[in-house]
């Protein structure tokens, strides 16, 4: 099934390229992707679900056939946010969505499903190997309670620190070195995908890693959220995507699951079937308040 596409412009102009498939009067799954990734990483997903859903994914500003800004500052949360909101209004301005994310896709998700400017256009917020910056700040700050996992995460995290560089990470990248990296440290058997996307998407580290974790914001979630914790994920450890999450989201669903980082492609099925199971549980429902209310 092809999926339609079309142009959205965000709040500053920037044109970010959409993706729908599935009747537009069905439920809305909005899909989310991350580093280094453009929205081709929910194909298999997408097809899985097309039929009982409007399933809609986007390349994020940086990636795939959505513009490229090339000043840091563009990267921020708040426009991600801004672009999130954007697709929401063109492609399901009176009904709220089934938001998905995954890796990076989910870490600017939680702004989006705290943010006054969003509520009532989010009904369920599905998240895996991309747990929210400013808990996980919070969480980091709290090492006293959790030293060894403290420790196993940052272990993990060691690109952070190489993306603060300037120009290496480029160069790296541009070579394909980066791609492949992080793709074969998460288990991805799947073509390195393009340059391109891992070259811009370093700066959403640079602008937002550093502010987030050192001066974390602790908002509480009101919608319900699932976890997908996969446990051989090398980036996000369960303990920090559990320890991080559970305090701050009361209405949380969580799922353990066997597997790596890029679950979503290695195992497309089950969490197409987790999606779908969790959508059930919190059904949509048209109004008209829901567009009002983010303004």
């Amino acid at each position: 099934m092809a999926a339609r596409q079309r142009e959205v412009i965000s709040s500053d102009g920037v044109r970010l390229a959409v993706y729908e498939s599935g009747a537009t009067e069905a439920p809305t799954v909005v899909l989310v992707h991350g580093y280094p990734d453009n929205h081709s990483l929910w194909d298999e997903v997408t097809e899985l679900l097309a039929g009982d859903f409007h399933v809609v994914s986007y390349d994020v500003r940086g990636a795939g056939a959505s513009e490229k800004p090339r000043d840091r500052r563009a990267y921020r949360m708040s426009q991600l946010v801004d672009d999130m909101r954007a697709v929401l209004d063109a492609t399901s301005p009176d009904r709220p969505v089934h938001l998905v994310g995954h890796d990076w896709g989910s870490i600017q998700s939680w702004p989006a499903v705290t943010d006054k400017r969003t509520a009532g256009r989010i009904a369920s917020f599905t998240s895996m190997s991309g747990p929210s910056l400013d808990y996980s700040g919070a969480w980091m700050r709290q090492v006293l309670s959790h030293p060894r996992a403290s420790l196993r995460q940052l272990a993990h995290s060691y690109y952070m620190i190489l993306f603060q560089l300037p120009a290496l990470p480029e160069i790296l990248a541009r070579r394909g070195f980066v791609g492949r990296g992080v793709r074969r440290a998460g288990g991805r058997v799947a073509a390195p995908g393009r340059n391109e996307d891992a070259i811009h998407g370093i700066q959403l580290y640079r602008a937002n890693m550093l502010q987030r974790l050192t001066r974390p914001q602790s908002i509480t979630v009101e919608i319900p959220v699932q976890l997908v914790v996969a446990d051989e994920d090398p980036f996000a450890t369960p303990e920090l995507v559990v320890g991080a999450t559970q305090p701050l989201v009361p209405n949380l669903k969580i799922v353990p699951v066997s597997g790596g980082h890029w679950l979503v492609i290695q195992q497309p099925e089950l969490f197409a079937e987790l999606i779908r199971d969790f959508a059930a549980q919190t059904p949509t429902a048209s109004s008209s308040a829901a567009r009002s209310s983010s303004r």
